[in-house]
């Protein structure tokens, strides 16, 4: 997997540990919610790094009074038409005021890149590692957006109303 952030490919320091793996004593991990909830303080205990991977029917509401633990909150897409991950970044930035790092795993892909980084995403594991030029395009294909998201892009209405 390639990982993509602040625009570019860079090398992923975070290790996924699956439910029985051992996990790494001294290096970021990034763990599922069943293996947060099952060993949740010796995870702490670690003094490392510490994500968690949510999947799509697994809502941020879950996970929000420990989100201060979390240094990634990592939302998966299981398949192209399942969207919730969308919602839940929008809801981890907006709602719950999570400021670490949303990475988006899965099923991700270029032409979903724009709408992904508007929901709040910041790191997004792809499989298509294109030149990263051809990513970054993505985000500037459309250049008026209608309505307010996690970004700063500000909408068509605000931007008619200032001029």
């Amino acid at each position: 997997m390639a990982l993509i952030k602040d625009g570019a490919f860079v090398d992923d320091a975070w290790t996924t540990v699956g439910d029985d793996d051992p996990v790494p004593g001294d290096q970021p991990a990034i763990v599922g919610f069943e293996r947060w909830q099952r060993d949740r303080d010796q995870l702490l205990a670690r003094g490392a790094p510490l994500g968690v991977r949510l999947s799509s029917d697994q809502p941020p509401a879950l996970i929000a009074d420990d989100l201060g633990h979390f240094d990634v909150v990592a939302l998966e897409f299981p398949r192209f038409g399942d969207g919730r991950a969308y919602s839940y970044a929008r809801l981890l930035r907006q709602r719950h005021g999570y400021t670490g790092e949303v990475r988006a795993v899965g099923d991700v892909l270029r032409d979903q890149f724009l709408f992904m980084h508007r929901c709040g995403f910041d790191a997004f594991e792809v499989t298509d590692q294109t030149e990263i030029g051809h990513w970054q395009q993505a985000l500037s294909e459309i250049s008026v957006v209608y309505q307010p998201a996690a970004d700063d892009r500000p909408p068509a209405p605000t931007q008619r109303a200032a001029t």
